[in-house]
């Protein structure tokens, strides 16, 4: 990445939430690239050995508790905003091993080279593994994707986990969501704050072990419950 810069090249971190991923965690620290500043696991009330598994892969581990995808991630910024050098990109990456964490400069790159605030890695462009997405995941990503079209008049494909925000722009979200809602309400939000968004091409994996949202009936009505709130709370 420095081949892009003639000054330093941009501070870029990661931001792993975590449940119950002892088996796949590792993986994932494994393969993030080794330009990245610094990898942050929030371990979100695991009862398996996801923490340790994380610190001994070279990742900072952060312990939050209370159960949410949302509440996960705003301890990590949380975190991130403590450090005496704030980073330039935050990364958001799931921890299942169901996104390729060597695609993460691919994920970037807009930002870098074409000044956008935000990019969502979009699994509708790139290739999913059979399996890999249920079809709950599939209508309900399509149900969110075209309701934000009509209401907000986004261009998404897709609602992925993996996606890199500059940081000044993540803070001036104020991103709220503790729970399902995170994903889409940062993608409302910088629609209707005019900033610039892009999607690239990702690939995608069935993951290692059980979805804590497709795995199970509740997870699926409580995450699509929650998915659709936030688009009209925010109309």
């Amino acid at each position: 990445m420095e081949n892009y810069y003639s000054g330093n090249p941009p501070i870029v971190d990661v931001l792993i939430p975590a449940v119950d991923e002892e088996e796949s965690i590792g993986k994932v620290i494994a393969e993030v690239p080794p330009f990245v500043r610094r990898i942050v696991v929030v371990n979100n009330g695991s009862r398996d050995r996801t923490a340790e598994v994380a610190a001994e892969s070279g990742a900072w581990v952060v312990n939050e508790p209370k159960k949410g995808y949302g509440q996960a991630c705003l301890t990590g910024i949380t975190y991130l905003k403590q450090q005496e050098v704030a980073p330039d990109i935050l990364v958001f990456l799931d921890g299942d091993y169901s996104d390729f964490p060597e695609q993460l400069f691919e994920v970037i790159h807009p930002i870098l080279m074409e000044g956008k605030d935000l990019v969502i890695g979009s699994r509708a462009l790139g290739t999913k593994e059979a399996g890999s997405m249920t079809f709950p995941q599939v209508f309900g990503n399509w149900l969110s994707i075209t309701l934000m079209r009509w209401i907000y008049g986004t261009a998404y494909t897709d609602l992925g986990p993996f996606r890199a925000i500059r940081w000044q722009s993540l803070l001036e979200l104020g991103m709220e969501d503790r729970s399902y809602g995170w994903t889409i309400e940062m993608q409302i939000k910088a629609a209707k704050k005019g900033m610039k968004a892009a999607e690239v091409p990702v690939n995608y994996r069935r993951r290692i072990g059980v979805s804590k949202v497709s795995g199970t009936v509740r997870g699926v009505f409580g995450a699509g419950y929650k998915i659709l709130w936030t688009i009209w709370k925010y109309r």
